[in-house]
């Protein structure tokens, strides 16, 4: 596979990932190399990255605890201090390697450090792949609102192994699948249909189906890195998706939901929300709802947690002025950002989704 250049830095595939890698720590310089796991990867996949790379320079692993509950403030602190106490300086470099709260939380700890030391993404699951490690949004959440803080800085590479998708559980590749759902629906319509027959995938369609996802997403980032305009629309489904998975977070009477589960829900609403705002075709409508949902299933939104999930709309990060604003569909791969939603249709797009 070609590698994708950026304006900023180059995304690796496959075995060029570790060729660029090793030429990159030969030329750069650094002082000490910091890899940056939780408990999973450095498991299954800090072996293998280890066995690729091709340096003397000494190595330190920083462990952290999986999941959406550890990316905060409290977990960077604990980070920055094992990289002062390790003897970190402006030349280390860190790996991140994980998924997408490693990815987004370990962008964010290298920007801060000593105002900013290098770091390089290595995804290891579907959703970091296709989404988290791309465009440069590095950050935490604030308690169980979402990505209330961060910075957009973008690492030296990106470096893409599918392989590391063999030691993922099912959930976890379902996750991944929603946001390159996503890229279709606001994009591509010829990209969406290539979904319909999910079962039918293998390790070729699903890698090409990745490649593509990529581009999809670096060819929106760069044309408006900062999320002016047309960036906005990657946040399809997430105003109303985000909402649910800080929801679900947050009440210790919910099981949690996986940010791609939450934002598959999203999703169906904000497409429910297009028939009536848009004019978006409700046969399509209903299309969408019908393969989102033989991928991930219907957990039930119950009708006395809808006001509740609406609420925290006002901590989305999109918001301006203090209006919520949402992207929604006017047709497939046609977005139209910045819309304004009734409650009363939020409700409507609850109920539709439960039916």
């Amino acid at each position: 596979m070609n590698s994708i250049n950026t304006k900023d830095y180059t995304i690796y595939f496959k075995t060029d990932c570790y060729k660029a890698l090793n030429t990159h720590l030969k030329k750069a310089a650094y002082s000490k190399i910091f890899i940056l796991v939780d408990e999973n990867t450095h498991e299954h996949c800090l072996p293998k990255f280890l066995s690729n790379l091709e340096t003397q320079l000494d190595i330190e692993i920083i462990e952290i605890e999986s999941g959406e509950l550890h990316k905060n403030i409290e977990t960077c602190s604990g980070v920055w201090n094992a990289l002062s106490e390790l003897d970190a300086d402006r030349k280390s470099l860190i790996i991140n390697l994980g998924g997408g709260v490693i990815t987004d939380l370990g962008g964010f700890v290298a920007s801060t450090f000593k105002r900013g030391i290098d770091f390089i993404n290595v995804p290891t699951t579907l959703l970091a792949m296709v989404d988290a490690s791309i465009g440069g949004k590095n950050g935490v959440d604030l308690g169980h609102l979402k990505n209330q803080i961060g910075v957009i800085n973008t690492g030296k590479m990106v470096l893409i192994d599918s392989s590391f998708l063999n030691t993922l559980p099912d959930n976890q590749m379902r996750s991944g699948l929603a946001e390159m759902l996503k890229h279709g629906l606001i994009y591509s319509e010829t990209y969406w249909n290539k979904f319909h027959n999910v079962n039918e995938l293998n390790s070729k369609t699903l890698d090409d189906l990745i490649y593509e996802s990529i581009e999809i997403k670096n060819t929106i980032v760069e044309v408006d890195p900062f999320e002016n305009n047309l960036r906005k629309t990657l946040n399809y489904g997430h105003t109303i998706g985000h909402a649910i998975e800080s929801y679900y977070l947050s009440n210790a009477s919910k099981t949690p939901l996986l940010h791609g589960e939450a934002i598959a829900i999203g999703m169906i609403l904000a497409t429910y929300i297009s028939t009536g705002l848009t004019d978006f075709p409700k046969n399509d409508c209903d299309k969408i709802k019908e393969t989102i949902l033989q991928i991930f299933g219907q957990p039930t939104i119950l009708e006395e947690d809808f006001s509740a999930i609406i609420d925290l709309l006002k901590f989305d990060k999109k918001n301006e002025h203090g209006i919520v604003n949402f992207v929604l569909l006017k047709k497939i791969g046609e977005t139209k950002v910045n819309c304004q939603v009734e409650n009363s249709l939020i409700i409507e797009a609850f109920k539709y989704y439960n039916s």
